[in-house]
């Protein structure tokens, strides 16, 4: 097939490259313009511009997509058989969506309806979901509303956090996306529809899921150390509190069992949330919460390297009764 590719970050990259390697033909590929990303303002390429260029894919990076009528000419006179669209991170219209003979296509990291919107992993590991997974979708001018043609779910694992999740979605997109292409190909000549199923005909809770904002990555402590730790794994390696006044990024942590509060001898319903209740050598700092303590194993305090354990217990130097705060 002659396929024009839609993606911008490195989630998107496997998938590009397992469609170039199977042998089908990307004729282009459309990416994010390049963007400010360091101290020096220099622009960085996307991932998928980067991928593209080193394998001479031509390559486009328009600005604006609604209402640009050159750019929508130009993928007139491409004349390709199908659009692949993965983590593009612009709304296409419905006169693009039509251009390919066999229409529009999307990978979409969850399992529709649930989690339509820009940041399925994030909230699927928010929400404590049990599963998550993959669905190839026939695009339409809704926000995630088209039809599924193929999915597949795998397990949220408990030590799973936004990078490993990312990584297993990301694998999953690509093997799905040739099934799916498999599928149209064979159904070429006729109409594909009865191979589609409707998001409502799936029988999920819809839910949105919102873009992350600045505010997301605070860690309140007045919540419970569930709801903590999913926040932790859920914005890796983003999700901060303030100790001593600096930015904390906090990248590990885990919840302690009974057994091991009993063993630290640590009397945890004393203390107000957010508080450092103990040191355990080398493990990390054990921090109140709502309910059962939590102890952060690794971190990056501001303007430092990453650490844990012994190391991040010496960089911070705690002392019981001081507070971290949103």
């Amino acid at each position: 097939m002659r396929i024009i590719f839609w993606g911008t970050p490195e989630y998107s990259v496997k998938s590009l490259e397992v469609l170039k390697k199977s042998g089908n033909d990307i004729i282009a590929v459309i990416t994010q313009p390049d963007k400010k990303r360091s101290r020096g303002n220099k622009l960085i390429a996307s991932p998928v511009k980067e991928y593209s260029t080193k394998e001479s894919i031509p390559v486009y990076t328009p600005e604006t997509i609604k209402g640009n009528d050159e750019f929508l000419n130009k993928l007139k006179e491409l004349t390709c058989d199908i659009f692949i669209v993965i983590a593009y991170g612009k709304i296409l219209p419905k006169q693009i969506l039509e251009i390919p003979k066999h229409k529009s296509w999307n990978a979409h990291a969850s399992l529709l309806p649930r989690w339509r919107g820009a940041a399925p992993i994030q909230w699927s590991i928010l929400e404590g979901d049990e599963f998550t997974g993959v669905g190839i979708m026939k695009m339409e001018e809704g926000l995630d509303t088209g039809d599924v043609l193929v999915e597949k779910e795998i397990k949220i694992e408990r030590d799973d956090n936004l990078e490993s999740l990312t990584n297993k979605l990301s694998d999953l997109s690509s093997e799905l996306i040739l099934k799916a292409i498999s599928k149209i190909e064979q159904n070429k000549y006729g109409d594909i529809n009865h191979l589609l199923k409707k998001q409502k005909d799936l029988k999920r809770e819809f839910k949105y899921a919102r873009m992350i904002n600045k505010s997301d990555y605070i860690i309140n402590w007045e919540k419970t150390s569930t709801d903590i730790c999913r926040k932790i794994n859920a914005l890796y390696p983003r999700a901060y509190t303030i100790f001593k006044k600096k930015n904390l990024k906090i990248t590990k942590i885990k919840i302690l069992t009974n057994a091991e509060i009993k063993e630290h001898k640590i009397i945890s319903n004393k203390f107000k949330p957010g508080l450092i209740i103990c040191v355990i050598e080398n493990e990390g700092i054990v921090i109140s919460t709502k309910t059962f303590p939590v102890v952060i194993l690794e971190a990056k305090l501001e303007g430092k390297n990453v650490s844990s354990q012994n190391q991040l217990i010496q960089q911070l130097n705690p002392v019981i009764g001081e507070k971290l705060s949103a």
